[in-house]
């Protein structure tokens, strides 16, 4: 009985004395990344990942989140819907991710908001512009972080009216973001220009353009003004098509993301002078917090950022505020901490707005010029737009999502 209380007062003195685990030894918080890594969005997603790594690396240098630390799991969904999917389901399924965050393509985000609806799963979309993603087809479990359709659109339109334009001409991709892009814009034009005239609609499939073509039928339309919604390889093929033929010289041109360094650096010096634009003015931001996101996403990868790389890194400083705010990973409890939170970021303040679940994130609107110091196009007399500016009342909001 003595040498059984001896050893039971060493293995209490052990117990007390053995060191405690850190909490940061603790699981990490697992946060599915589903992006089209490959394909058209490559030069939005790669630089995209490299300031989703950037922020997680420093969410972690400082403690993590709740002790733990955050770890992205990332799947390439090919630009495919039912690739995302089944991505969707077996990173919640196998690898017990906190939620889904990403996309890229309107119709692969719809896709996968449709599913987390279905799953109540909570999904964070970075990219994905079509607004139906927050209204017509919204619901309590998405949240975006980018200004969509609507916003861009209402943004360029109010610029565009002030001119004396009247013919109109589009082109842009076949699928959701493309009829999206248009329809907002050529709607709040024609609210504020009754006079405006639609002479022709050009809906290439992504990714496959035929160019010449399009600027035959394009130049044959003789619009006074083209809107475009291509990107990528797309728009470069139009471009030099284009402006092989004079199309440039003959119309006004409004373009929604083509002021993005994604899209107008590797156009170099033949990208288009005086397009009326959405992008990003990285290189003449002054906010000391960009110039600081700026300094390291060049030290860490010897290239300058894109649009897509201060899209990852808000994303995810988002998602890690959020997991504070909840004080857990459960579900329920972070769609209710996203709902009305705010975000301080590189860009200043935006806030996740509790009616839809869009975010107040805006867009830079300017007109294209060719820098020959730098070699490329670049934004000049630029205003930034905060999307709360342009977006519909919460009442608005409720008629768009009902029977959703």
């Amino acid at each position: 009985m003595k040498s059984h209380r001896v050893l039971g007062t060493l293995a209490t003195v052990l117990l007390l004395a053995a060191p405690v685990a850190p909490v940061a030894a603790q699981a990490p918080i697992k946060i599915g990344e589903i992006n089209s890594f490959s394909g058209i969005g490559a030069p939005f997603t790669g630089p995209y990942r490299q300031a989703v790594e950037m922020a997680v690396e420093e969410v972690n240098a400082k403690g993590g989140v709740l002790g733990r630390k955050l770890e992205v799991v990332f799947r390439d969904d090919k630009g495919q819907p039912a690739e995302a999917q089944k991505h969707a389901q077996e990173l919640v399924a196998s690898e017990k991710v906190a939620l889904i965050s990403g996309t890229f393509l309107s119709n692969v985000g719809l896709a996968v908001s449709d599913w987390a609806k279905q799953n109540r799963v909570l999904f964070v979309a970075a990219e994905p512009l079509t607004e139906a993603l927050t209204w017509a087809k919204g619901h309590d479990h998405v949240f975006r972080v980018r200004p969509n359709t609507y916003e861009q659109g209402r943004m360029l339109a109010e610029k565009a009216a002030k001119l004396t334009s009247a013919k109109w001409a589009t082109i842009g991709p076949n699928y959701e973001y493309g009829k999206r892009a248009w329809e907002t814009f050529r709607d709040r034009l024609k609210e504020l220009r009754p006079e405006t005239q639609i002479v022709g609609e050009h809906w290439p499939t992504l990714g496959k353009i035929e160019p010449s073509q399009f600027v035959t039928a394009i130049l044959a339309q003789s619009p006074d003004a083209l809107y475009v919604s291509l990107f990528g390889s797309d728009w470069i093929a139009f471009v030099r098509e284009a402006d092989k033929r004079g199309l440039f010289k003959k119309m006004f041109v409004v373009g929604i993301l083509l002021g993005e360094p994604e899209y107008i650096d590797p156009l170099k010096l033949e990208a288009p002078e005086g397009m009326l634009v959405t992008g990003y003015p990285w290189y003449d931001l002054q906010l000391p917090a960009h110039k600081e996101f700026v300094a390291k996403f060049m030290k860490r990868t010897d290239k300058n950022p894109v649009l897509g790389s201060l899209v990852g890194y808000i994303t995810y400083l988002s998602i890690a505020e959020a997991i504070r705010k909840a004080g857990s990973t459960d579900t329920d409890k972070l769609v209710a901490a996203f709902r009305g939170l705010k975000v301080e970021t590189p860009i200043g303040s935006i806030t996740f707005r509790a009616s839809d679940g869009q975010s107040t994130m805006g867009a830079w609107v300017g007109t294209t010029k060719l820098d020959a110091k730098r070699g490329v196009g670049v934004l000049i007399n630029y205003e930034y737009v905060p999307g709360d500016r342009v977006l519909p009342s919460d009442d608005e909001v409720k008629k768009m999502r009902i029977g959703n």
